[in-house]
């Protein structure tokens, strides 16, 4: 690998107008050491940064790009529909196509509305169920993340972990003290919070695949003890499937597991790089929502003609054949792993479900976000750095998943499993 000698002078100067020099934290390599690599170019499953190397890269853009970096077919529909315009403020028959598309897929969403992120998406959802129920307290749970929205930002995962910030200044307490927290696969601390709060609490957001503080799956029962609580209680239930939608299966999380959700959030793979959320559910529920109804929500760049195009190419290219070959290769590269840390004598737990790993540098099972943050982050930062050094680019942070694409070939698997060799090994000399 070459000196990141342009990166560093981008970064210098980023810090001098960007707030820590980056535009989102996760983006950062503070939990890792070192300056973030600036990209200059991206195709297929490899990255190639401002100084010319190329990595093999895991973070995907964080989910979104499951068919690969700028796909030929991709551009072109992108470049077409941007010929006839970029955006109209005025509905469009793309956005309109796009729904029908995700109804298809996913069922339980009856009526949809499209956002410009899965933060708008969450935040929304919340919006309508407070005032579906009348309630104002959500349930949320400990290392999930939702976006950074101020109700979501109680032991948030993904880059509020990272960077040690379980919660937020600027949040209000009345807000804060409208979210209550539960443990992840633990529904005994579900059904404590629902019995002390009787009559108060509007919804139950949950991701049904967390990845934001890792991969962590949830466990037998505990997605159907949560929908017969809201149900027994009259709280709504939300899926977070920002990150799963799509990506789990065609259907989400919630096709896998076979229970229906009363709203789902949805981002990601959904604008097929481009920048998209949408939430849904119910069409009794969503029907509270402007102009159909008194909750109001709206976007400028909502339904962008762009961006609905590059959601209906990614959605119409999920297969079987897909899906079967990310999990033969998720599971490839998890197994690398776990045989290349105990070949070191490294500590290891790795999680992983289909397209999604997470190795976690512990001893002990990791299901929930106590358990999670038991793992050892400086082992993880020299693991990180000795995968980048040997052209493997990995998520900056130990909370967060790593990404498999369409894209990833098995020759591409088992490079990055002789790196993992090596860095497993520079571990283990550290310890």
């Amino acid at each position: 690998m070459k000196k990141p000698v342009t990166s560093r002078a981008l970064f210098a100067r980023a810090t001098q107008i960007l707030p820590g020099g980056v535009d989102s934290p996760v983006r950062a390599f503070s939990a890792v050491g070192g300056a973030p690599l600036f990209i200059a170019r991206a195709s297929g499953a490899t990255l190639v940064d401002v100084d010319g190397n190329r990595f093999i890269d895991y973070v995907m853009s964080w989910g979104p790009m499951i068919h690969g970096h700028a796909p030929a077919g991709l551009i072109k529909a992108i470049g077409s529909t941007a010929k006839l315009g970029t955006s109209f403020g005025a509905p469009s028959a793309r956005e309109v196509e796009l729904g029908e598309r995700v109804r298809t897929l996913m069922p339980s969403i009856e009526r949809v509305r499209f956002v410009s992120s899965g933060t708008e998406a969450a935040m929304s959802a919340v919006r309508v169920a407070r005032a579906f129920t009348g309630r104002d307290r959500i349930i949320k749970f400990e290392g999930c993340y939702h976006g950074h929205a101020d109700a979501f930002l109680a032991k948030a995962g993904s880059g509020a972990t990272t960077l040690g910030v379980p919660t937020s200044p600027g949040v209000s307490k009345a807000v804060a003290a409208d979210t209550l927290l539960a443990r992840y696969n633990d529904l005994g601390s579900v059904a404590a919070l629902c019995t002390a709060h009787r009559g108060t609490i509007a919804a139950i957001i949950v991701e049904p695949l967390a990845g934001n503080m890792g991969v962590v799956p949830p466990v037998d029962g505990f997605l159907q003890g949560l929908r017969d609580l809201c149900t027994r209680h009259g709280i709504l239930l939300i899926f977070d499937e920002v990150i799963s939608g799509f990506r789990a299966s065609a259907g989400g999380a919630q096709a896998i597991v076979g229970i229906t959700p009363d709203l789902t959030c949805l981002g990601k793979i959904i604008g097929g790089g481009l920048p998209v959320g949408a939430y849904g559910g119910r069409a009794d529920i969503m029907g509270l929502v402007a102009p159909a109804g008194p909750v109001y929500q709206a976007g400028t760049l909502s339904g962008n003609p762009v961006a609905m195009t590059a959601g209906l190419w990614a959605l119409k290219r999920l297969t079987p054949k897909l899906y079967k070959d990310l999990a033969r290769r998720g599971s490839m590269l998890a197994s690398g792993f776990a045989d290349a840390a105990r070949g070191a004598g490294v500590p290891l737990q790795v999680n992983a479900f289909g397209s999604l790993v997470t190795p976690f540098f512990t001893s002990s099972p990791v299901r929930d976000y106590d358990s999670a943050l038991a793992a050892d982050t400086s082992a993880y930062a020299r693991f990180f750095r000795g995968m980048l050094a040997r052209g493997i680019y990995p998520p900056p942070s130990q909370f967060e998943a790593w990404f498999l694409s369409d894209a990833h070939t098995d020759r591409q698997i088992a490079q990055t499993i002789l790196a993992a060799r090596a860095a497993m090994r520079e571990v283990a000399k550290a310890r």
